[in-house]
């Protein structure tokens, strides 16, 4: 049997929050590559600290010598925001980079595979363009450790369905259709080829 086991951990986005089919991209992307057993360990809110700080506790219990064991972190839409429209991001990029460079080293010393997915926009014009840089930072970090990455924020800013969606729901998470659109950017990104090769 062959047991491929992928560990998914981030935020709101993870989770996918607002989808009314309930499953968000992790589930998308499960169904797309199966046979595949994912762990959805997206917590709604959190930042890449508090993801970053919790994911080796959660790791553990579902990693086993027999089974093929990988990671997906997408992290940083909530470094992005503050509290409340207009105030500063909760995290600085350095703060974001560093949790994420951290995690990814010790993902590494576990000897086992990483993939990092950029933050979604939130939708709020200056939050986003804080997404933007940590966007571009992420991408320099993982290219610099020789991790795959992929960047989704501008195609998404750019979708009529995601912003959309987004407006009519909370304003920053989307419905179906801009979940699917994620999905696709994800799988297309690189995801469904280092998911086959694991």
């Amino acid at each position: 049997m062959n047991d491929r086991r992928v560990l998914f951990f981030g935020d709101s986005f993870v989770a996918g929050a607002g989808d009314p089919r309930g499953c968000g991209w992790v589930g998308r992307v499960a169904a797309a590559c199966a046979p595949l057993t994912p762990y959805n360990l997206g917590i709604r809110g959190e930042t890449s600290v508090q993801v970053c700080g919790r994911w080796q506790t959660e790791a553990w219990p579902r990693l086993r010598a027999e089974a093929t064991c990988a990671f997906v972190f997408s992290v940083g839409a909530n470094d992005a925001c503050g509290e409340q429209p207009g105030d500063p991001p909760r995290l600085t990029i350095e703060q974001s980079t560093t949790a994420l460079a951290e995690t990814l080293d010790a993902a590494r010393m576990m000897e086992l595979p990483a993939f990092v997915v950029g933050p979604p926009p939130v939708g709020e014009p200056a939050w986003d363009e804080r997404v933007r840089e940590l966007t571009g930072a992420f991408e320099t970090l993982c290219a610099s450790r020789g991790i795959p990455y992929v960047a989704v924020a501008e195609p998404l800013l750019a979708s009529r369905t995601w912003l959309e969606e987004a407006a009519a729901g909370d304003g920053a998470h989307p419905g179906a259709g801009g979940y699917d659109e994620l999905t696709e950017l994800v799988l297309d990104g690189g995801l469904r080829d280092w998911l086959a090769a694991l």
